[in-house]
């Protein structure tokens, strides 16, 4: 009858672990997973609707504008010297020119708006 008895409360106390361990991969798929797989068709969807006449930016930073649009590949056009180049519809980064730099704000802006206070 003790046999029985502990073989049951070993039982008991294994629920909890196997729930935390589910809980923790439901935790993983919403903050990790599922954001990547948004990103992922978003930016599918975005080199699906490419045509020609929009500027790009590729993932090794080449900005161009779209010449001609292929099932796979895409001819970029570059610079003023007018360079077709041509790359697969993956390395495409994003519509429009890529910055990093912040736009400066000119200090005379800051000390007119504290001198109309």
């Amino acid at each position: 009858m003790l046999k029985i008895a502990a073989a049951a409360g070993g039982a008991g106390s294994m629920l909890p672990s196997i729930l935390m361990i589910v809980v923790m991969i439901g935790v993983m798929y919403f903050l990790l997973i599922r954001p990547e797989n948004k990103k992922k068709k978003a930016a599918e969807e975005m080199r699906s609707s490419l045509k020609v006449g929009d500027e790009i930016t590729t993932i090794g930073g080449i900005v161009g504008t779209v010449c001609a649009v292929k099932d796979k590949t895409i001819v970029l056009e570059t610079g003023a010297d007018r360079v077709r180049v041509e790359f697969t519809k993956w390395a495409i980064s994003s519509k429009g020119t890529q910055s990093t730099e912040e736009p400066v704000v000119e200090k005379t802006e800051k000390k007119d708006k504290k001198e109309d206070k």
